[in-house]
């Protein structure tokens, strides 16, 4: 039986295929992605689904390679098929932008369901947002209401603030400033700039909430600090009404630290 010896030896001495993945994700943490690509570009020919993403990430991003779009498709697809959510979600995301593909919001939306059935917050959370803007497919605010809610119990702020608008804009739901707010709150602690917009302007109009414009202009400050578009439409309303020292105070719990929220 020494050629059982021989065998148990071999096995003993290669990486597993977890022990490589993470040496891949070691270089590529190092910034060596040319490294890591080396190690998945077996793994991928072996029928690696997760590696097979990293190598069309690697082509979509420019990272280690040369960026190509076609390339990036392709090995995306194969992750996609090998049933990756990561896989899929990123293959999504070339058809919804239309890169190395013909844009397709259609195609879109059934790699976003797959992977988000998979429980990918990402993926739920993009299969939200277009369920309830459209782009190019029928909306559906009910689906778009629960895939937000999955992605919200995953942390996803932009989901957060989303469900906020779902109450706020009555989508599907009864209109309900109360749930409204308590979303955009749940967003902005979590340091999402148009959940922080929206809390301020809830403040501002004492809709959900007991008005105060102190309240509203640290959340509007916080908001166009991180980039929001939507606190310019209620900034200088806000300022108009605070005094230089309500103004001072605002600012000055603008800079504090976030307070988490549950």
């Amino acid at each position: 039986m020494r050629w059982l010896d021989a065998l148990a030896r071999r096995a003993k001495a290669e990486p597993s295929v977890a022990e490589r993945m993470t040496a891949a994700y070691e270089a590529a943490g190092r910034g060596d992605y040319a490294a890591a690509f080396e190690i998945w570009t077996p793994l991928a020919h072996a029928g690696v689904a997760r590696a097979a993403n990293n190598i069309g990430a690697c082509f979509s991003e420019g990272m280690g390679v040369g960026r190509d779009a076609e390339l990036a498709e392709r090995w995306l697809t194969l992750a996609a098929e090998g049933g990756d959510p990561i896989g899929q979600r990123n293959l999504a995301s070339l058809y919804f932008k239309g890169e190395g593909v013909a844009q397709d919001n259609a195609r879109a939306v059934a790699l976003y369901r797959a992977a988000a059935e998979q429980g990918d917050a990402p993926a739920q959370d993009m299969l939200s947002w277009m369920l309830l803007e459209g782009g190019g497919i029928d909306p559906d605010y009910v689906e778009a209401r629960r895939w937000a809610e999955a992605a919200a119990a995953q942390d996803v702020a932009a989901s957060m603030t989303r469900l906020g608008m779902i109450f706020h804009n009555a989508l599907g739901v009864e209109r309900d400033a109360v749930q409204a707010a308590l979303w955009w709150r749940r967003a902005a602690a979590r340091g999402d700039a148009d959940g922080q917009a929206m809390l301020g302007a809830a403040y501002h109009l004492g809709a959900g909430l007991a008005r105060d414009a102190v309240a509203a202009m640290v959340w509007l400050v916080r908001a166009r600090d991180g980039g929001s578009p939507l606190a310019a439409r209620f900034f200088e309303a806000v300022r108009g009404t605070l005094s230089s020292a309500d103004l001072a105070e605002a600012e000055r719990r603008a800079a504090l630290p976030l307070e988490p929220v549950a």
